[in-house]
């Protein structure tokens, strides 16, 4: 059944959206996180004594391959719809269970980079879920419909890692079992998909030019979004892709960074639940602001001490300040684009993101392996602060008296 091509939606379409979306997010986040949990140590065990700093390459790229993917999947949707753009987005998630999985089996970290790289190209697909949500929208309603699809996250901090310890020796290769599951998560997403009904450009809104791109970029909000979701997402990756690593030099085992893996995505997507009340009763900014310092927060934690419970309220702490900044920087967005300028908008946007996540992830392994877990957090912290400072610039340049005419 094709897509329909009316600007307008029902509360009852939207609420099935949603609901849709919100599922299809828990399940693509069950993914990402069983893969942020098992892949570094994989690649790690796959690598020999003296390329160990290229345990967080395969991490490098899955976020190169969102980078990479993120405009053409963007513009693509924009031709083909939604769905069909999930669909395909799908069938690569699934690529990467089933390469992931004959990757361990062959013990060749090459096919394991590979698979990577297709998870990002999933990636690149699923992140618009949150915008697909707010196209079917009111304005009003915006950061409500990305909020909720976005809580659906909370659902993976519990399926994700937990499947990952379930599966991490269900096969005769360690990790292997993992990697299959992963596969079984994107398959059911491309039945789910099948049911959201998201409207496409009418004619009159496609035959609209548009402004350029660079008139766009100007404007002070959609700096501001950007900052806010290219610094947020760079912290929580540049942290979370070492913590792996830095617990198992501390001596943890694989469940019990797991565990912190698993508290941390449950914090990214739980305040999603309230984050679109917040934004509508307080406003964006300074849920933006709050992302920036509460990111703040999980710095000055890791660099108080390397216990279980530093590394767990760390992750936590980075997981709720991504989701104060990344949502808040979603939703700044939306305000900043006609209907016929969102696909390059949006693709710019997360073309942006990714690139500096993809960044963050391949510096990550380089930093913890030679400067150590300290340096990390250290260059976090610059990131942060700029976050915080955006926000406030422009809450007090929106804020501030029109001057007076003179008399």
């Amino acid at each position: 059944m094709p897509e329909p091509t009316t600007g307008g939606t029902g509360e009852q379409t939207l609420r099935r959206n949603i609901t849709f979306l919100a599922l299809s997010q828990a399940l693509f986040m069950s993914v990402q996180s069983a893969g942020i949990s098992v892949t570094p140590l994989a690649a790690y065990n796959l690598l020999d004594a003296d390329h160990k700093w290229m345990a967080t390459v395969p991490v490098f790229l899955v976020h190169f391959g969102v980078m990479v993917s993120t405009i053409p999947a963007s513009h693509l949707m924009a031709v083909i719809g939604r769905r069909a753009g999930f669909t395909l987005g799908a069938l690569a998630g699934m690529g990467f269970g089933l390469i992931g999985c004959w990757a361990i089996f062959r013990a060749s970290f090459g096919l394991l980079c590979a698979a990577a790289f297709l998870q990002g190209v999933q990636g690149a697909c699923f992140w618009y879920f949150r915008l697909a949500a707010a196209d079917s929208a009111p304005p009003s309603g915006r950061a409500r419909a990305i909020s909720l699809v976005m809580a659906g996250g909370v659902l993976a901090g519990l399926i994700g890692p937990q499947t990952a310890k379930w599966t991490v020796d269900a096969l005769s290769a360690t990790f292997a079992g993992v990697y299959l599951a992963t596969a079984v998560f994107s398959l059911i997403v491309i039945c789910l998909v099948q049911f959201i009904r998201i409207p496409r450009l009418t004619a009159e809104e496609r035959a609209q030019p548009g402004r350029p791109m660079r008139e766009i970029a100007a404007q002070p909000a959609y700096r501001v979004a950007l900052a806010s979701s290219v610094f947020g997402y760079a912290v929580m990756t540049l942290t979370m892709s070492a913590t792996p690593l830095a617990m198992q030099a501390c001596g943890f085992g694989f469940p019990d960074s797991a565990t912190v893996i698993q508290a941390h995505v449950v914090a990214m997507f739980l305040p999603s639940f309230f984050t679109g009340h917040l934004i509508n009763r307080f406003g964006v900014l300074p849920i933006i602001a709050l992302g920036g310092a509460t990111l703040l927060c999980c710095a000055l934690i890791n660099l108080s001490g390397v216990t279980f419970a530093n590394f767990l309220i760390a992750n936590i702490f980075v997981g709720i300040g991504w989701n104060f900044a990344y949502v808040g920087g979603s939703t700044l967005l939306t305000t900043t684009y006609t209907p016929s300028e969102r696909a390059k908008v949006q693709g710019s946007h997360d073309f942006a993101v990714y690139t500096a996540t993809a960044i963050a992830a391949g510096a990550s392994g380089l930093l913890a392996e030679k400067a150590g877990w300290t340096a990390i957090n250290l260059a976090a912290i610059p990131l942060m602060m700029i976050i915080v400072a955006s926000a406030t610039w422009l809450l007090r340049r929106q804020t501030r008296p029109a001057p007076q005419p003179a008399e």
